[in-house]
């Protein structure tokens, strides 16, 4: 008897001896780590997603980086007005969180991805949340980017086909602010 389990990154054929059938397999796999919660200091408090603590210029002090006076990393996303004035505001959103995180996971590898997300930065990321017209504006804008070499994910809803939205890989602000600088902050 053979059982085959199968996770999205790897598949696993299970086949007990006949000499010894356990009631319970343990499959170890030692890359993955399960989730721990963070001990180190953050600007907000335990019950709140949005309100800063009280002395939160102490702890501020406490996790500065040396690298203080380095150029700040960001990333950029950029979103269709059209959308925004027609789709629901969280689908909308939600199509700026896939290009995000693609973007992101895309470049995993990448030194800026890796200091933009490593624990000491993970609390203070830098995002820049723009909006275009519509469909052929933001095709234009991810040829621009191509051109230039700027590395990003635009986001393409699918079974539709439609370029929802798009996201820059992490880059430090004077690297890529001139490719949007004509662009809305989103509103």
């Amino acid at each position: 008897m053979a059982f085959t389990i199968s996770f999205p990154m790897f598949r696993f054929l299970l086949t007990p001896s006949a000499s010894s059938i356990s009631t319970s397999t343990a499959i170890r796999v030692p890359h993955l780590r399960a989730p721990t919660l963070s001990t180190r200091p953050t600007l907000l408090s335990s019950n709140s997603m949005s309100q800063p603590l009280a002395d939160s210029q102490t702890i501020a002090n406490q996790t500065q980086s040396p690298s203080e006076n380095a150029e700040v990393v960001l990333q950029y996303v950029v979103l269709r007005r059209d959308l925004i004035d027609t789709w629901p505001l969280g689908s909308v959103v939600t199509q700026g969180c896939h290009a995000s995180v693609s973007a992101v996971w895309s470049n995993k590898d990448d030194p800026l991805t890796i200091d933009y997300c490593s624990p000491e930065k993970i609390d203070s990321m830098h995002k820049v949340t723009l909006e275009v017209k519509g469909e052929a504006q933001i095709k234009n804008l991810s040829e621009k980017l191509t051109s230039g070499g700027i590395i990003h994910k635009m986001w393409i809803e699918q079974p539709e086909n439609i370029p929802t939205c798009l996201a820059t890989k992490p880059y430090p602000k004077s690297v890529v602010s001139s490719y949007f600088k004509k662009l809305k902050l989103c509103k």
